[in-house]
C-alpha cells in the first residue's frame, strides 16, 4: 500500500508575502476530530467544515479584539453570491463560550457560520501562535480602521458593559486562516504574528477562487452621474 502523503500548506508572513516563500506542514489529520461548538452550544467535528468543499476558515484571536471584530466586519461585507458562485463556504472560529458568538454577530454583522473551540484545540494543535511579534515592516490592515489605542479602550468598554464580564478568549493567543476542502486537503495557511496581521480578503477569496474583488476602504465613494 502507498504511503499516505499528508497535505502540505504555503504559510505567507507579513516579511514573506512579497519577497518568497516559506512552506509549513498542517496535517488536519491532527485537527479533524477536535470538536467546535455553534451559538448554541451545540458541537461537531472539525472536519465537518471543510470535508464536502472548500472552505476558508478564519480564527480570530477573542471576541473582545478591537482588530478581530473590525476584520469580521470586513468579511461580513462579503456577497453571499460571490461564494455560492464560486462553491465555497466561509467560517470564522473563535475561542471564547459559545454564549458570546450571538452578540458579537450582532456587533459585527456577520451573517455567516462562526464557532468557537473553548480549549484552544486546534490553535494548538495547529501551533498558531501565543503572543505577539511586530515588525517595522509590516504594512498596515486594509481592514483596522481603528488606531491601537483608540481601539484598545473600545475593547476594554466592550468588556466592562458584557453581561458576562470575561476577556472571551486567552488574551495573548493569535489567529489565521487556513483554506481546506475538499477532504483533508488544505491549499493555502496564514498564521498572524499579531492583532494587525490578518490575511487580507481578498488574497483570500482570491485563492480560493472567488472571482469578485471587493473595495473594503472606508473613504467615501464618488458617483459619477
Amino acid at each position: 500500500m502507498a504511503e499516505e502523503v499528508l497535505p502540505i500548506t504555503r504559510q505567507v508572513t507579513t516579511e514573506s508575502r512579497a519577497s518568497g516563500t516559506t512552506f509549513v506542514d498542517i496535517h488536519l489529520l491532527d485537527v479533524e476530530d477536535c470538536l467546535i461548538y455553534d451559538r448554541r452550544g451545540v458541537s461537531i467535528p472539525f472536519k465537518s467544515l471543510y470535508q464536502e468543499r472548500k472552505s476558508i476558515i478564519i480564527f480570530v484571536r477573542n471576541f473582545l479584539c478591537y482588530s478581530c471584530k473590525e476584520y469580521v466586519e470586513d468579511l461580513s461585507k462579503i456577497p453571499r453570491e460571490a461564494l455560492e458562485d464560486a462553491g465555497i463556504r466561509l467560517a470564522v472560529i473563535g475561542q471564547s463560550a459559545h454564549c458570546h458568538i450571538e452578540s458579537f454577530c450582532s456587533l459585527t454583522g456577520y451573517p455567516y457560520e462562526i464557532y468557537v473551540d473553548p480549549e484552544r484545540c486546534i490553535y494548538q494543535k495547529l501551533g498558531m501562535k501565543r503572543e505577539e511579534t511586530f515588525t517595522d515592516s509590516a504594512p498596515p490592515s486594509p481592514h483596522v480602521k481603528s488606531s491601537m489605542f483608540v481601539g484598545q479602550m473600545k475593547s476594554i468598554w466592550r468588556a466592562m458593559t458584557s453581561p458576562a464580564f470575561d476577556f472571551q478568549g486567552d488574551l495573548h493567543q493569535q489567529g489565521g486562516a487556513i483554506i481546506a476542502g475538499p477532504g483533508s486537503q488544505v491549499h493555502f495557511s496564514h498564521f498572524d504574528m499579531n492583532r494587525l496581521d490578518h490575511m487580507p480578503i481578498n488574497w483570500l477569496l482570491q485563492l480560493a477562487g472567488v472571482q469578485q474583488t471587493l473595495d473594503f476602504s472606508d473613504k467615501p465613494k464618488i458617483i459619477h452621474v
